[in-house]
């Protein structure tokens, strides 16, 4: 399950750009998530919470993660499309497309900390 080192390397950036009284204010985590990233919502949650608990690091974090849909952009009609069911279809023209422009982020997009 590669999500644990996901989060692993989430919490080791956290580590390195916060100081400890910083950490430990935080209180959410926002991530966000491409469908097309390889990386399963539910299953990252899941290692959140296990990594967390095995290595007691950020106890009052929660993780909220954003999913980002898959979407083309059509060299023909230069129309975006939003995907579905991983048909990599233009909406507009119909055409195959393979130019992605979102579905495979997988990034740390904010912070919380408490007041």
């Amino acid at each position: 399950m590669h999500e644990v080192s996901i989060i692993r390397s989430v919490f080791n950036s956290l580590e390195e750009q916060f100081s400890a009284e910083e950490r430990e204010k935080l209180t959410q985590i926002d991530m966000e998530v491409g469908l097309f990233s390889n990386i399963e919502p539910l299953l990252l949650q899941n290692a959140f919470k296990a990594v967390q608990e095995a290595e007691n690091k950020f106890p009052r974090a929660q993780l909220h993660i954003t999913s980002i849909p898959i979407k083309i952009l059509c060299e023909n009609c230069h129309t975006e499309s939003v995907i579905e069911n991983y048909k990599f279809l233009c909406n507009n023209c119909g055409r195959a497309s393979n130019n992605l422009i979102s579905g495979t982020e997988l990034l740390i997009k904010r912070v919380h900390f408490e007041d």
